[in-house]
């Protein structure tokens, strides 16, 4: 490239702006438009098609004490995809017009950045398709940490996005799934995914009666709780079996726990926190996912139920709270 036309380029690429959701106090939200990114080296630049809503984002959006305003532009996006459009220095994985799916952390954006450590490229199957990449990373990479084995009975209590796919995999895996939500939405939704088994979630010691009675008094192998709250969290106690599995799949952000230590003990239950931090076992689930959602070994789309642009970003995320009937997964879409 000519000296002429790298400086021509280049100042428009410092003037270059996009938009961005910026999260200005409880429940308000605006759009403004802020300088575009550009990548540093290892980066690459992504302009988004779309980003999942993430049930992490109610708790920021309600309010807490400790959460400070405004929040950066863009930020709780971090289920993003699209066309990368800038690449940095040393970036060799991908190229500028590659579809990516990637973990970052500013999506609520027209544009954002990603470490090239923390995209996956997405094949041509998947063309047109939504592909909200962490979430579905997270199901694959939960479901290794539970080590599910066929002939084993798994109690998944909450089933949305993530409580659905874990149960087409558990049950994929020849395991017996008993799925327990509160919605009969999430019960039908359940079945959809091969649950065996599904129970309302409505009375502690009822549901605790009815597994029981399910395993013979054994109760389950695994239990996945996947809804980020005290009861459930309880719950899982009580349903797992002596020298089983207790997988915390569930976000737990709104202020410290209790567990029933004394029953953990006797039963010997292993408790596994299935979340990762590493962005490159967040990747490497992508990568799992892609494989599948590219196989049809696995088919989320019936899981986006709600879509919102970015100027609806507040309705996406009530309705993430408030889950109309029939709502599993929103993402935010041009």
């Amino acid at each position: 490239m000519s000296a002429l036309l790298m400086a021509e380029r280049e100042p428009a690429e410092k003037a270059a702006t996009m938009r961005a959701a910026v999260v200005t106090g409880p429940g308000a939200v605006r759009i403004d438009r802020v300088p575009m990114p550009r990548p540093g080296p290892g980066q690459v630049r992504i302009r988004l098609e779309g980003c999942g809503v993430c049930a992490s984002n109610l708790t920021p959006w309600a309010g807490p004490e400790w959460q400070s305003f405004p929040l950066e532009p863009g930020a709780l996006g971090h289920e993003g995809w699209g066309i990368v459009d800038a690449i940095g220095k040393d970036v060799t994985s991908v190229t500028v017009g590659d579809r990516v799916a990637a973990l970052s952390y500013a999506s609520y954006a027209d544009h954002d950045l990603a470490d090239e450590s923390a995209i996956v490229r997405l094949p041509s199957e998947l063309d047109g398709l939504p592909f909200p990449g962490e979430p579905l990373g997270c199901a694959f990479n939960i479901f290794r940490r539970a080590d599910i084995q066929p002939g084993q009975t798994i109690a998944i209590i909450g089933i949305g996005f993530l409580g659905a796919l874990l149960t087409r995999l558990a049950t994929e895996a020849g395991a017996r799934v008993v799925a327990i939500s509160r919605r009969p939405s999430s019960l039908a939704l359940a079945r959809d995914h091969g649950a065996a088994e599904t129970i309302a979630m409505d009375d502690h010691q009822a549901i605790i009666d009815r597994v029981g009675a399910l395993t013979q008094g054994r109760f389950c192998e695994r239990t996945i709780e996947a809804v980020g709250k005290q009861w459930p969290l309880d719950l899982a106690g009580e349903l797992t079996a002596e020298r089983g599995k207790l997988i915390v799949a569930g976000y737990h952000q709104d202020g410290p726990r209790q567990v029933n230590m004394w029953l953990w003990n006797w039963r010997g239950i292993d408790v596994i926190n299935a979340h990762e931090r590493d962005p490159a076992a967040y990747a490497e689930g992508m990568r799992e996912a892609v494989a599948a959602v590219a196989s049809g070994r696995i088919d989320p789309a019936p899981l986006i139920t709600h879509r919102y642009p970015l100027d609806r970003l507040g309705e996406a995320l009530d309705a993430t709270r408030d889950k109309p009937d029939g709502f599993v997964k929103a993402i935010i879409v041009p």
